[in-house]
């Protein structure tokens, strides 16, 4: 094999490589959202949302953090089936204010069009928060 031509075999298989793995990485992520733009795209995308109010200093909201939204089977469902919007407790009042929210975590869960399907306060575990999610998606809409 010429040396040009190994060079381009090397440059492609190491594209190939950067890209797969950049396709697993973001798959291991819940692709989360600004309020606006989240409320915007589940309109236009045709998806429930889901809202999850948290806090730096909430040590239940890094459970959840850690636990239900860096589960898999957690992570591949809301990114399929739902728009994920992320707010937090301090630095977003007025939003904080509008849902009444007195402790984090907060979840809310809505229809394509904005309107409020359930609401579920406190940390859920990865097997109860994939439940109450196929839930939703199946039209049972049970939050509880």
């Amino acid at each position: 094999m010429k040396r040009g031509t190994f060079g381009l075999v090397c440059l492609i298989v190491l594209s190939l490589t950067v890209a797969a793995t950049e396709g697993r990485a973001s798959s291991k992520r819940i692709n989360w959202y600004s309020f606006e733009e989240g409320m915007s795209l589940g309109n236009s995308a045709g998806k429930k949302i889901f809202l999850n109010f948290q806090a730096d200093w909430c040590r239940y909201c890094h459970a959840m953090e850690k636990e239900t939204f860096k589960n898999r089977s957690v992570v591949s469902y809301l990114n399929q089936n739902f728009i994920s919007i992320k707010v937090n407790y301090d630095r977003e009042r007025t939003l904080t204010s509008m849902f009444r929210v007195k402790g984090v975590p907060d979840n809310w869960f809505f229809s394509e069009d904005g309107e409020v399907i359930g609401h579920r306060p406190g940390f859920i575990p990865p097997d109860i928060f994939i439940k109450i999610l196929k839930s939703i998606v199946d039209g049972d809409n049970k939050v509880e």
